[in-house]
């Protein structure tokens, strides 16, 4: 049972200023509940209908209270338009510091405002192996209930860093690694040799990546449109982009990887 004051706990955490306040998210979703229970992130309460804790009582186990309610109850409380059979309200962890220098390849977010963009970026981030992910100031918070929907779990294992990028452009002088810009007047992303590490900016969904950023990048890429019409589409979505992206960088280097064992 649900009393009126936690529900609208709940509910408040919708906003940022209730989750920095109470240093709670909220995790929703069988599959992404079931990777928090099974992750570092702290679980301080988990609710749940019967059926999923009789379903899943070998992942309780780190949930450090459990509450058995109805789904009736979680449609209640839920911020989803369909809900599931479980909700939790995790710790917010501490904030991830800047490295000291990097390897491999990371993103860099300037001003992603659209949770869902987010989301996918982080789990996109996971899929092609990406340790860090590094975003503005002014990119959307990843602990909106929306982002974590839409990253379905990998939040849990891909180390998401807030960051000014001239910071940020420190660690990469320090690291002696390149930053690729991305614009529309880059150079084409499919004829140029592209290095194991490197940081990619991505920018924001209107606006792109901003003047004073692309004039401090080492090179700027941009994905070509194969379609020969003047009646196009002017863009790509910024996750769709990160997509095609990523999948380039590890193509090129998963390609000389193969070459390299196939000469031993």
């Amino acid at each position: 049972m649900i009393g009126k004051i936690k529900a609208k706990q709940i509910r408040s955490l919708s906003q940022k200023k209730f989750r920095n306040k109470s240093r709670t998210f909220l995790v929703e979703g069988t599959k992404v509940v079931l990777e928090v229970l099974n992750s570092h992130v702290r679980v301080k309460e988990l609710f749940a209908t019967v059926e999923f804790l009789t379903e899943n009582q070998g992942n309780l186990i780190r949930a450090e209270r459990i509450t058995e309610i109805s789904e009736e109850e979680i449609k209640g409380i839920s911020l989803l338009k369909h809900p599931q059979q479980c909700l939790a309200l995790c710790s917010l962890p501490h904030t991830e510091p800047l490295p000291r220098k990097l390897t491999g390849l990371s993103l860099y977010l300037d001003s992603i405002q659209d949770p869902g963009n987010l989301g996918t970026i982080i789990r996109i981030s996971d899929w092609f192996g990406l340790e860090y992910l590094f975003c503005s100031p002014d990119t959307a918070d990843m602990y909106n209930p929306k982002v974590i929907q839409a990253s379905m779990g990998s939040f849990c294992r891909v180390k998401t860093v807030y960051s000014s990028f001239d910071n940020l452009m420190q660690v990469c002088h320090h690291s002696n690694i390149p930053v690729f810009g991305t614009c529309l007047e880059g150079h084409n992303i499919f004829t140029g040799k592209l290095p194991p590490a490197a940081v990619v900016v991505l920018g924001n969904e209107g606006s792109g990546v901003r003047s004073e950023i692309l004039q401090q990048t080492t090179q700027n890429l941009m994905i070509p449109s194969f379609n020969p019409g003047k009646n196009r589409a002017e863009s790509l979505n910024v996750a769709v982009s990160t997509g095609i992206i990523c999948c380039e960088f590890r193509r090129q280097h998963s390609l000389l990887s193969t070459r390299n064992e196939n000469l031993m």
